[in-house]
């Protein structure tokens, strides 16, 4: 979004980052063995492309340094204030312009941050869906005595060598960790609380010869980007079209499981009975291996608490252990905002999302906070295309509501409450005949069942109606 400010001629862009560096997700999550399951030359910036990615599917590191590249070459690292935490934001109605608190550490271990207030004509909300790590509702979490952490903060100074381990979930981190673990700890008890469907993971090197091609010939890589695109787009037939045609990437699947798993009672245990895409479809070849190892146990019984030196299953069980993984996930669904914000007329965006769930209009926009958008808002997510491609789309609808309010002279703009309310129905209704309604509890829905994460439809109706801002969706201030 920086980028493509400076681009439009923006003379004052600032970017508050929390965090000691850039990188977000690719920062946090450091686990081993993380990566992308986008192939790489999809996973990146339609403006910034990458010849020179090693493996069909990059690894966190890779990406985190093509982020880093990016920012560098676009002349955008003097724009970004590193350590320097938005804490709250207010919109002045009088002043028509929002004011953040911003909480800045002179480096990562200052216990005392100096504090400011800085005034905005526009805010961009960046903070990601995938970035407040949530952590199980178990009673006696906090009695452990042995070593506990998340994924997305994974303790690289704890040596879990030759230790007793206990992972809690197995959603995507957990998949992508768990057979780096089973490799290097002596026992690895995997509590399971659903299982995912999960798919071989097709990935390989990159040889020279190709990244050659891509060097020479940039049209040789756009031509491999759309094609693994329009691969991935296809797919939504079954997700958002018809759910009946997931039969067969169910027996596919199945197959899978059956091929890398011989004992009939573990493979009971890691057969999903839901609809495949009803939760995220994982990818891995060496997971389902690593399950059969005999260091590893897959416990599907609730825990029914945690105790000083381990868990204690619902049957009674009481299971040792010298270190606690938590791979559950993040705060998504029922998330508040990211940091208190009040928009026009005193309205809390948290009270407001806590009481109707989070809502926006395209993911961008939400009545009643003249002057800000949100990247990668609400309904916003994906179950099979690329992340990037929605945060190219938002991009350019956010630069077109800019230009529209430079060309109107508008002091404000802010999405009318009507045009808000007739998009999320629609976007409800257009659940009813996806595969996310097909019955399973997944991180996409809220509480109340309403699926506040995920874009119901194809990838490029998305782009086509964020090509550019319809300026009758809104309401503008002179």
């Amino acid at each position: 979004m920086a980028i493509r400010l400076r681009r439009m001629g923006v003379a004052s862009v600032t970017v508050y980052e929390a965090a000691p560096a850039i990188g977000g997700t690719w920062r946090d999550n450091a686990y081993p063995g993380a990566a992308c399951d986008i192939p790489s030359h999809l996973y990146s910036f339609s403006f910034a492309p990458n010849p020179s990615w090693s493996r069909t599917f990059a690894s966190q590191q890779e990406i985190l340094e093509y982020l880093r590249r990016c920012a560098r070459e676009h002349g955008i690292e003097p724009l970004i204030r590193c350590n320097a935490r938005v804490t709250a934001a207010r919109f002045d109605d009088a002043a028509r312009i929002w004011r953040l608190d911003v909480s800045t550490k002179r480096a990562a271990n200052d216990t005392s941050p100096t504090q400011e207030t800085v005034e905005a004509d526009v805010v961009v909300a960046a903070s990601g869906p995938l970035s407040r790590p949530a952590l199980p509702d178990i009673a006696g979490i906090d009695r452990f005595r042995g070593r506990l952490f998340h994924s997305a903060r994974w303790d690289h100074d704890y040596p879990l060598e030759g230790k007793t381990v206990a992972v809690i979930g197995t959603g995507a981190s957990a998949v992508q960790f768990i057979p780096h673990l089973q490799r290097h700890v002596a026992q690895l008890h995997v509590f399971q609380r659903t299982p995912p469907w999960i798919m071989p993971r097709p990935d390989r090197p990159i040889g020279e010869h190709a990244r050659r091609a891509f060097r020479l010939v940039p049209l040789a890589q756009r031509l491999a980007r759309w094609s693994i695109y329009w691969r991935h787009e296809l797919r939504a037939l079954a997700f958002v079209v018809n759910p009946a045609w997931m039969q067969a990437p169910m027996r596919f699947a199945s197959s899978y499981l059956a091929r890398r798993v011989k004992d009939p009672a573990l493979r009971a245990k890691l057969t999903p009975d839901y609809l495949l895409g009803c939760k995220r479809v994982l990818l891995s070849s060496d997971y389902y291996p690593a399950l059969t190892q005999p260091n590893v146990e897959v416990v599907t019984t609730p825990i029914r608490e945690i105790v000083e030196d381990g868990l204690v299953t619902a049957d009674g069980r009481h299971i040792r252990a010298d270190a606690i993984v938590c791979g559950t996930g993040f705060e998504v669904a029922d998330a508040g905002a990211p940091f208190p914000i009040v928009g026009a007329h005193g309205v809390e965006l948290d009270a407001l999302w806590r009481s109707e769930g989070p809502q926006a209009y395209l993911g961008a926009a939400i009545a009643g906070f003249p002057n800000l958008f949100m990247m990668i808002g609400p309904n916003t997510g994906l179950g099979h295309n690329s992340m990037v491609y929605m945060i190219e789309s938002h991009i350019a609808y956010i630069a077109s509501c800019l230009r529209t309010m430079s060309r109107r002279g508008a002091r404000t703009m802010q999405v009318r409450e009507d045009v808000q309310r007739a998009f999320n129905e629609h976007l409800q209704e257009a659940f009813r005949k996806t595969v996310w309604s097909s019955g399973c509890r997944s991180w996409y829905l809220s509480k109340r069942g309403r699926n506040t994460a995920l874009w119901p439809g194809f990838t490029f109706a998305f782009r086509w109606l964020t090509r550019r801002v319809r300026a009758g969706d809104y309401r503008f201030d002179r």
